[in-house]
């Protein structure tokens, strides 16, 4: 067998050995699901398009609503915004607990699409803004408490990308026990222009954007351990969905789930020093450092401020759609 194969299996066999049946913690839906998290009215690190506002704002512009077990969270789409204003309006929620150790379960039906749009499920260090309106982690600077990005794409460009943003000294493996595509091993953002490690879900074209919203969404999870992170994304209509994330129950055993679409060891990664406890963030951005730059590459008409700013109909469909959130540890 090739050295590489070897590693695979060696992977393969240590991530078996390491699961572990997990218990629920936190079963979030409709109204739970909102109380779980914070408002976070900050500027856009990310240099975007947007003016994220706070709850009471967006109850008055309706920027979310819950009906039933679900959660919609969208951007305003009825303002044509001017040039020297601020951006168009949207959600950036912050969980209000944190996770080490844990597994957790998005279902969800609808995620946001449209030129322009960078919308994001992800886990990183709790932020705070200082006097001169800067935006920081609390404790040590990002990104030493590391990131991950579980829902991450722009411009409706498939497929989705899952990603760790790691301070120096944390690489991957050229080979993985997963079904992506990985783009870079390097994690470290100061060798990568803050691009991090990402895996593309490969030939899975429905993990993101308009056909992800087509096929009724889906199911993404993610398991973090200190010695790996694993993402796993099922379709709406997939046959092989675990019974456990398909019918949330009491306890989940990822070990049961197969091959993720993202894995990221710690065998070049010492996750003990690169990891603290994340929380988990949900937004929607515009134009900005990855769409922004991308947009004349993605198909898309005008340039990416100049179609944010003045097409507002173009967004009636960028809005999150929340059927649940379970969280086990």
């Amino acid at each position: 067998m090739k050295p590489s194969f070897l590693a695979f299996v060696a992977l393969a066999v240590s991530w078996y050995a390491e699961a572990a049946t997990y218990s629920r913690t936190e079963s979030l839906f409709g109204q739970s699901f909102l109380d779980a998290f914070s408002w976070q009215a900050i500027p856009d690190p990310t240099h975007g398009r947007v003016d994220y506002v706070d709850k009471s704002t967006a109850e008055n512009d309706g920027l979310y609503s819950v009906s039933g077990n679900t959660l919609t969270l969208r951007a305003d789409n009825g303002t044509v915004l001017s040039p020297s204003g601020s951006g168009r309006k949207s959600f950036r929620l912050m969980s209000n607990e944190t996770y080490t150790t844990h597994v957790a379960i998005f279902d969800i039906s609808h995620m946001p699409e449209g030129c322009g749009t960078w919308p994001a499920v992800w886990f990183v260090f709790i932020l705070y803004i200082d006097c001169t309106n800067t935006v920081h982690e609390v404790g040590q600077n990002w990104p030493n408490e590391g990131e991950i990005d579980i829902v991450e794409g722009v411009n409706n460009k498939v497929p989705n990308q899952s990603t760790l943003h790691m301070s120096a000294n944390c690489a991957m493996p050229s080979s993985r026990w997963m079904t992506g595509t990985s783009l870079l091993n390097d994690c470290d953002v100061s060798t990568t222009g803050n691009q991090g490690c990402g895996v593309h879900l490969s030939a899975n074209d429905n993990s993101f954007g308009p056909n992800f919203n087509r096929n009724g969404g889906g199911w993404y999870a993610v398991e973090r351990t200190p010695t790996h992170v694993a993402v796993y994304f099922w379709e709406r209509d997939c046959s092989a969905v675990p019974s456990e994330v398909k019918d949330p129950g009491n306890s989940v055993d990822p070990c049961t789930w197969g091959t993720p679409v993202a894995f990221f060891p710690s065998e070049n990664c010492d996750f003990a020093t690169h990891f603290g406890p994340l929380n988990i963030i949900i937004n929607l951005s515009f134009c900005g450092d990855w769409a922004g730059s991308v947009y004349s590459s993605s198909g898309c008409p005008s340039n990416c401020v100049d179609y944010v700013n003045n097409n507002p109909a173009a967004f009636a469909n960028a809005f999150f759609e929340f059927n649940s959130l379970n969280i086990y540890q």
